[in-house]
């Protein structure tokens, strides 16, 4: 049986740019796999936003972010991979991360070359540690994981800080260190992505492409087969879902209100899915058959008799 970490490997090397929406609950897991995506990435800021509705500042810490990715791996059969954000320390923290993210069974973890705490890539004042500091922990990464095709995505945000020459300096000092992939985040232009890439070069580069259907201040929105054509092999969406969500709750929110305030129902279809869409989705009727097989006794008591004096 092939592993998590073996399976995206091979979506990899396959001739398709990968598609990795970022999800952050059972939901938006479920409806990524649903909608036929075949790999996934948690959005470390949009686990963070949901679960503490707070900024993405490294407060959520290693044990909330390693269990809620754990549920979030369970309830689908596509890979995910996690944002591990700084690894949580120094190089020994870094090892006790990618074990128990690797015991939640992912298929990989970003780490990322900020300064701890953190903050989301795309917003001002981040800062970057020593590149020798990141280089010890992406070994560090490497040498801890149990199952060699567990992948280290090694994240850079050196864009903002050291521009593209000590991007381009980091990226190759990273694929030295082992590092299966390679993230540089915030990337602001085609150049800067063709750069990193022959920099990468047979380590796959994957891009934040943000909210993947709306236009951000950062990174362009760029033509998925542009990006192939530059050598890209993955593309993440952290924003897209979350974002979706948002808006779609406001909007039924409004209704409501609206609703309250007119005294007259709104039966509105196009804001709301139904309750059979809802289990369909979750899965109610693949639970009630495990139900009928563990709990039903009417068979066994048939065959053995009943329990009851």
């Amino acid at each position: 049986m092939q592993s998590n970490g073996q399976r995206l490997r091979a979506l990899l090397k396959g001739e398709d740019l990968v598609v990795a929406p970022g999800v952050y609950d059972g939901y938006s897991a479920r409806l990524v796999e649903a909608a036929g995506f075949k790999t996934m990435a948690t959005s470390g800021a949009a686990v963070s936003n949901s679960r503490l509705g707070i900024d993405d500042i490294g407060v959520m810490d290693l044990t909330e972010n390693v269990g809620h990715c754990r549920h979030i791996v369970n309830s689908v059969s596509i890979p995910v991979t996690a944002d591990a954000d700084t690894g949580y320390g120094n190089p020994m923290n870094v090892h006790y991360t990618v074990r128990q993210f690797e015991q939640a069974g992912l298929a990989g973890i970003n780490i990322e070359d900020q300064v701890h705490p953190k903050r989301c890539g795309h917003m001002p004042g981040k800062e970057v540690v020593p590149l020798t500091e990141m280089v010890k922990k992406v070994e560090a990464a490497c040498l801890a994981r149990q199952d060699d095709q567990f992948m280290i995505i090694a994240r850079t945000d050196a864009l903002a800080i050291e521009g593209l020459e000590g991007t381009l300096r980091r990226v190759r000092a990273y694929v030295e260190a082992g590092a299966d992939m390679i993230f540089p985040d915030a990337a602001r232009n085609e150049d800067d992505i063709k750069r990193i890439v022959e920099a990468a070069g047979p380590v796959p580069v994957t891009i934040n492409m943000g909210f993947g259907i709306r236009a951000r201040p950062t990174t362009p929105l760029i033509p998925i087969p542009d990006l192939k054509r530059m050598g890209v092999r993955r593309i993440s969406l952290p924003r897209m879902l979350p974002a979706a969500a948002i808006m779609g709750m406001q909007l039924a929110l409004a209704a409501m209100k609206t609703s309250i305030e007119t005294g007259v129902p709104q039966d509105r279809p196009d804001l709301a899915v139904g309750i059979d869409d809802i289990m369909k989705l979750m899965g109610y009727d693949e639970m009630r058959e495990l139900e009928r097989q563990l709990l039903s006794t009417e068979a066994l008591e048939a065959k053995y008799g009943s329990h009851k004096n």
